[in-house]
């Protein structure tokens, strides 16, 4: 039976979901800056449409010009995430009143809440820096680590979940060694997306016709090579630089692959064959997404739904991790003998008396 608060966090989820997908749409309709100011936009609460307002717009910001639909790009994304943060805040006040209640999370509510603030103030960083590339991806991670916990605390109170058979520790090991190289990948697939290199190579599975191009390395991952204050709309590194970003995205979608069916073989060998099923479904869907994206020049609805494929894939490596945590702490007490009881003063015939 769900527990109280599941329907809300499911809403949470779905909410989550649509902010993610918002947020790849506006990185990828070149929005990010479409609002240059911040909670609002030009100083109004919605994107100035009127003459008049926009006139006051070019007076506030004379070096950003309005553009209605972009700024609408960011503001509806805005008005998501903000609607997100007041749900996640009623999710944690409930928390905090059901707390007495069994078996209802308190920590991971709680924890959701200090992730959205954050959020929050890299939501407000990615435009007063002008879209730096360390505090873009530092917001995807954000994004996607909101939503993988909105998922987790639904799991954990939709009470729908049997523990399935006890499993190796080995297994365990696998799932979560899988969920962190996902992690990895999306952060690195964030870093590809700030810094404008999905487009960096145009063929496949070559680059630039060469199996290993010319690449600058050392420039693409010096985090501290990017100076705050310039405008990174369009990014700032050149082509070697680049090409080395988006190679490292491609080998890195290699080595997930590889561990990712690594584990799927596991889970259909130890009889979780529908938890393998769903992750090699998710994996084979990002493949094609993330090759349709080089093949076909990023057309947007396909850039669009390749973000949505790594989210899925993060939530499909969560589910699996969780089913096997339950088998930790579902199935433990039942492979444990009872220690039989010796009778004492206080007991007679197995019965507990009261102490004195």
């Amino acid at each position: 039976m769900a527990k109280p608060g599941y329907r809300l966090a499911l809403v949470a989820t779905l909410l989550a979901v649509m902010v993610v997908l918002l947020g790849a749409y506006t990185r990828l309709t070149h929005a990010g800056l479409g609002c240059p100011d911040w909670p609002g936009c030009y100083g109004f609460l919605a994107v100035p449409m009127s003459e008049q307002a926009q006139s006051l717009a070019a007076l506030r910001f004379p070096d950003a010009p309005v553009e209605v639909q972009k700024g609408w790009n960011e503001m509806v994304h805005r008005y998501f995430a903000g609607a997100l943060g007041l749900v996640i805040l009623g999710l944690a006040v409930q928390a905090v009143r059901r707390q007495s209640l069994p078996g209802q999370p308190l920590k991971l509510p709680l924890l959701l809440l200090v992730v959205v603030i954050a959020q929050a103030a890299f939501g407000m960083w990615t435009v007063t820096l002008q879209l730096w590339p360390q505090v873009v991806t530092a917001h995807l991670l954000g994004g996607f680590a909101t939503l993988s916990l909105l998922f987790l605390l639904s799991l954990r109170l939709s009470g729908r979940l049997p523990a399935p058979a006890p499993m190796p520790a080995r297994l365990k090991v696998l799932a979560a060694v899988s969920m962190l190289a996902v992690i990895l990948q999306v952060a690195l697939g964030g870093w590809v997306s700030s810094n404008y290199a999905a487009v960096a190579c145009t063929d496949f599975p070559t680059c630039h016709g060469r199996w290993w191009p010319e690449m600058d390395f050392a420039n693409a991952f010096n985090l501290t090579h990017h100076d705050i204050g310039p405008n990174y709309l369009g990014g700032m590194l050149y082509g070697e630089a680049r090409t080395a970003i988006h190679v490292a995205h491609r080998i890195g979608a290699m080595i997930v692959t590889l561990v990712l069916l690594a584990l799927g073989w596991q889970l259909w060998r130890n009889g979780l064959s529908r938890l393998a099923g769903l992750l090699i479904a998710a994996l084979a869907l990002q493949i094609g997404l993330g090759i349709s994206n080089v093949l076909l020049n990023l057309p947007l609805a396909v850039a669009v739904a390749h973000n949505g494929g790594g989210a899925l894939l993060l939530l499909v490596t969560v589910l699996i991790n969780h089913r096997l945590y339950l088998t930790r702490h579902g199935t433990a007490a039942a492979r444990e003998p009872a220690i039989p009881r010796r009778p004492d003063s206080n007991t007679m015939g197995g019965l507990d008396l009261p102490h004195a």
